[in-house]
Formats: structure tokens, C-alpha cells, sequence
């Protein structure tokens, strides 16, 4: 018989589950990793003629992404275009970040596994004489790993062509140049140390749902059983 089983610690740990499998995600998939220097607007924009703003751009730079300005000069206005520079896994600027692309999907293809399975832990709470909260602990755990590599061989790409066009010749490996970290940096990073505290809280979500309370609840007939 299936016991709906929901206490604070098991939907906090789930929720959090969720938050930091589509943070990792959603930074993944940005263009914002890396901000460019700053470049002036063309000579030749629509805004000279209109006396618009003159103030200059930054350009984005992400593992595989950029977005840049490009203008419209019989519209006189200008747009921000954004997408892959890669067609292929090939093509992505650096070796190093290749590898970075590599870490960062096995990663978030296992958060986003236990997010999945993390919805379903109100009315499964063991596999296989395994509870599910220690074995999804454990895959956040591993996700983090993959994560850290990732995040740590970023960096050493910053001295490829690519990057260097975006952040001058003083870039290279560790070293910034002329660019800044963007908000999908952090946001990886943030990612990265909730998905530990995901790994550790499971336990006190395996023990919130494993306790005498419970228990006592089930031994009632209760098929349904909400705690604090």
C-alpha cells in the first residue's frame, strides 16, 4: 500500500532539488559567462543621425553562446542577437571548455534525474531495500563533483582565440584581461554549493520521514500523513 508521506524537511529538500537543477541549467545554457570589454558604438549606427545614446556595448560570451549587437542602419535602431557560436561540439572555443561542457551536462543530466525522482519521494521512500533520499544524496553528491571539475577547467580557457577577441590580448588561462564574470558564473557556483547542502539535507529528509511519528501514523491507517 502507497503511504503519501510529507514533512518540512522532505518538501524543502525537494523543492531545493528542483531550484538547483534548473539553476544549473539555465546557467549552462547562457551566453553571460563571460562579459566583454566594453566597445563603442558604430560610426555608421542609425543613433548618429537620430541622436540617440551613444553609449558603448558588452558583448557576452558563454561555453558555447555570445550574444552581440548588430544594428539596423535603415531602421536606426539596434538589437542584441544572441545564439550559439558553435554548430558543433567541435567548434566550441577551447578544449578546456569542451571538457567544462562535458562535466557540466553529466551534472545537471543527474539533478535533474533526482529532481524527477525527488517529486515522486511523498509516495516512494525506498528501492530495493535502499531509501531514495540517501541514494539521491549520493547522486548530488557525484552531480557536485562533475560540477567543481567543470567550474575549475573553465577558467583555464580563457586564453583561446575566442575569448581573447572578446577580452583583449592579456587574456589567458585564469586570467581575465579585459573582461568580467557574468551572472551565469555565480550562478553555476551557487548551483554548485546548494547541490551539497541538497546532498547532506537528504539524510535529515530520510530521517523526517522515517520517524517513530510516522511510523505511528501508519500503524493508524493513515494513507496519508502530513508532519512538521
Amino acid at each position: 500500500m502507497c503511504h503519501v508521506i510529507v514533512t518540512c524537511r522532505s518538501m524543502l529538500w525537494t523543492l531545493l532539488s528542483i531550484v538547483v537543477a534548473f539553476a544549473e541549467l539555465i546557467a549552462f545554457m547562457s551566453a553571460d559567462w563571460l562579459i566583454g570589454k566594453a566597445k563603442p558604438p558604430s560610426s555608421e549606427d542609425g543613433d548618429n543621425r537620430t541622436g540617440g545614446s551613444q553609449e558603448p556595448y558588452h558583448p557576452t560570451l558563454g561555453i558555447y553562446g555570445r550574444c552581440t549587437r548588430i544594428s539596423h542602419m535603415q531602421l536606426s535602431r539596434r538589437d542584441t542577437l544572441c545564439g550559439p557560436y558553435a554548430e558543433n561540439f567541435s567548434e566550441i572555443a577551447s578544449g578546456f571548455w569542451q571538457a567544462t561542457a562535458i562535466f557540466l551536462a553529466m551534472g545537471i543530466m543527474i539533478l535533474c534525474t533526482v529532481a524527477f525522482v525527488s517529486v515522486f519521494t511523498m509516495c516512494v521512500q525506498s528501492i530495493m531495500k535502499k531509501s531514495i533520499f540517501n541514494v539521491c544524496g549520493l547522486l548530488q553528491g557525484i552531480a557536485g563533483l562533475f560540477l567543481i571539475l567543470g567550474l575549475i577547467l573553465y577558467p583555464a580557457g580563457w586564453g583561446c582565440q575566442k575569448a581573447r577577441n572578446y577580452c583583449g590580448s592579456y587574456a589567458s588561462a585564469y586570467k581575465l584581461g579585459d573582461c568580467s564574470l557574468g551572472w551565469a558564473f555565480y550562478t553555476a557556483i551557487g548551483g554548485t554549493v546548494l547541490t551539497f547542502i541538497c546532498a547532506v539535507f537528504s539524510a535529515q529528509a530520510e530521517i523526517a520521514t522515517s520517524s517513530d511519528k510516522v511510523q505511528e501514523e501508519i500503524e493508524e491507517g493513515k494513507n496519508l500523513i502530513c508532519l512538521l
